[in-house]
């Protein structure tokens, strides 16, 4: 019995395709993670775009058939690439930054930031800062 294709992953919602001719990469998918759909995901591919794929694709899944051997589905259709290799690439900003909780700046510099902000305001004060910089 033969093996199911690995799947490599999955987009939500719409894709963008962006085939190019020149260069290494020869197709860019990119859109959201259907895993995070907060998360940006973009698959690159090294090897070039079949002839009959559309610029914009639907919850799009990229499954590995063979090395080489790729297989985009979305829509009920399929269609099959060729790459030396492909990059994906997450945005892992988002999970990053809420797994980090952000630290107030120091009591010291919020004075004297609202300090310069306070005589910022005035011509009096823009007058001060000024001539505090020479």
């Amino acid at each position: 019995m033969g093996e199911l294709p690995a799947r490599l992953t999955q987009f939500h919602g719409s894709v963008r395709c962006q085939p190019e001719s020149a260069g290494p990469l020869g197709l860019t998918l990119s859109g959201r993670s259907a895993q995070y759909p907060q998360q940006e995901l973009e698959v690159a591919f090294a090897g070039a775009a079949p002839a009959d794929l559309p610029p914009r694709l639907t919850d799009a899944c990229i499954e590995c058939d063979a090395p080489g051997e790729y297989r985009i589905t979305a829509g009920g259709r399929s269609w099959r690439v060729s790459a030396r290799s492909v990059h994906v690439h997450r945005d892992a900003g988002t999970p990053f930054y809420e797994a980090i909780p952000g630290r107030p700046a120091p009591l010291g510099r919020r004075v004297l930031f609202g300090a310069m902000l306070a005589l910022a305001r005035t011509r009096l004060g823009i007058a001060l800062l000024r001539a505090a910089r020479r």
